[in-house]
């Protein structure tokens, strides 16, 4: 492997695991907890930060240095847990990824006016075809790299627009009027969560990247994901809390596109169709290539087998999408399982970690881990609960 290549590799890891979790979702709970805590926020999004980093530090450094996929690491640690954690992978991925199908779909409306329905058909004809080239895997480092950049230039672009009230952000960010504990659970599940939490490092695995020699570029790879969702959700929280500060409201239907549409008119709403479909094609794909990663564990695979899955598993759901159409019911359920997944599979990590002396993880690191654990499943069975 090259130096150009494997640079690429680690960078294109990391943008995997940020546009993964920046997706449909990631715009509307944004903007829908914006305008329900205003600068406080700020907040919610640097704890769910830290616990972020926490979580992807260990889970990163575990599997890098293992050179194992989870659910394989995780079969050898407690035997049959890695079959129901890519079970819950599998499915929580595939549910999802309707609603990024969606996403798409609604992006190219809002941005061209094609009917969500072709829009949804046209973006999986894409997806698809990435995953056909003779190099895939480098073509998609580049794809949602450059996507990313795209996303949040426009953010960025928006966010002057609304003119926020930068100091007031600032302040709440660390003396916030309101703490809202569900909220940073949500994120950080939204961040990390389901097959978000393995997308990077199993990138890095498929690249060849692993072992305690590489483990500083491994760290700083997982850190730049976070940073950079961080990124991107902090300037989507500055253009909603200054389209709010201006006296405008936020759109109940649709949050995220009413932010861009208030701060800049027209222009705005086609600028709201291109960041929603960059958000959504690049979580299909980052979906896709996940799942299908978990079900890796099952037999022998190869290349063409591989590419197959990834194919039928895009195909099958937008298939679902435009037959039933927006699955909000399902999408309520695979939220539930989301949130056990992250708890479970780190705690799976954490435990293979004490279990085996070459996985050499620092005690403050492992203790970080735990608390995650601890914060996620409480929460997980309130949410189940209620």
């Amino acid at each position: 492997m090259t130096n150009k290549t494997r640079s690429s590799a680690i960078l294109g890891a990391a943008f995997l695991m940020a546009t993964s979790a920046v997706g449909p979702g990631f715009l509307t709970q944004t903007t829908v907890f914006t305008s329900q805590l205003l600068a406080s926020f700020g907040f919610v999004i640097l704890v769910s930060v830290i616990l972020d980093i926490f979580a992807q530090l260990n889970i990163w450094r575990v599997l890098s240095l293992t050179g194992k996929r989870a659910q394989d690491l995780a079969n050898e640690t407690l035997t049959g847990s890695g079959y129901v954690l890519a079970a819950m992978i599998v499915f929580g991925g595939l549910v999802f990824n309707i609603g990024n199908i969606a996403g798409t779909g609604l992006g190219l409306n809002a941005a061209a006016g094609l009917p969500v329905e072709t829009g949804a058909a046209v973006s999986a004809i894409i997806a698809i075809a990435i995953f056909l080239l003779p190099d895939a895997n480098r073509f998609m480092d580049h794809f949602v790299k450059v996507l990313g950049v795209v996303l949040l230039a426009l953010i960025v672009y928006v966010l002057f627009v609304s003119r926020p009230p930068l100091g007031d952000a600032a302040l709440r960010t660390f003396l916030p009027t309101t703490i809202d504990a569900r909220a940073i659970v949500t994120l950080v599940g939204g961040t990390v969560g389901g097959y978000i939490t393995f997308a990077g490092a199993h990138r890095l695995i498929d690249a060849g990247i692993t072992g305690k020699e590489n483990l500083g570029e491994i760290n700083r790879s997982a850190v730049t994901g976070i940073l950079l969702t961080a990124i991107i959700r902090f300037c989507l929280f500055l253009a909603a809390l200054g389209v709010i500060s201006m006296g405008f409201a936020i759109d109940p239907a649709n949050p995220p596109a009413s932010v861009f549409q208030n701060a800049a008119g027209e222009i705005g709403q086609r600028l709201f169709g291109i960041v929603m479909w960059c958000a959504a094609i690049t979580s299909v794909i980052g979906a896709a290539y996940t799942s299908i990663s978990f079900l890796k564990t099952f037999g022998t695979w190869t290349e063409w087998r591989t590419r197959l899955a990834i194919v039928l598993f895009i195909a099958f759901s937008t298939t679902v999408f435009l037959i039933i159409g927006r699955p909000v019911a399902v999408l309520v359920w695979a939220g539930t399982i989301n949130g056990f997944i992250l708890p479970f599979g780190l705690a799976l990590m954490l435990v293979a970690a004490r279990r085996r002396p070459d996985i050499a993880i620092p005690t403050w690191l492992q203790a970080a881990g735990w608390l995650v654990v601890l914060i996620m499943a409480a929460f997980s069975f309130t949410a189940l609960l209620a």
